[in-house]
């Protein structure tokens, strides 16, 4: 099993949820990466090493994007969460 870590900007976007089905619905993928980190799809081009987990809830979609470190025992860093509008444009951003 795979440890997760926060970077602030994810930490700071889960802490702001208010609707609770809708934090369930990130622990419950983030349980499910925690199993298997591969469940994502790998990003390409300048977000290349960046994995990117896809959930849905009430029609809106959401998105996950999280590294992964196996050297030093097994660990998924999330980088950013959120919803998918603007979602990689704001990972960009983040990245530089």
């Amino acid at each position: 099993m795979y440890e997760i870590r926060f970077t602030a900007a994810a930490k700071r976007y889960l802490k702001k949820l208010k609707e609770k089905p809708l934090k369930d619905a990130f622990k419950d993928s983030l349980t499910a990466l925690r199993e298997n980190p591969y469940l994502g799809s790998p990003k390409q081009g300048d977000l290349a090493g960046v994995y990117g987990y896809d959930l849905k809830y009430k029609g809106n979609a959401y998105e996950i994007a999280y590294t992964i470190y196996e050297t030093d025992g097994k660990l998924i860093v999330v980088v950013l969460a959120g919803t998918r509008e603007n979602f990689y444009d704001e990972l960009k951003r983040y990245l530089k």
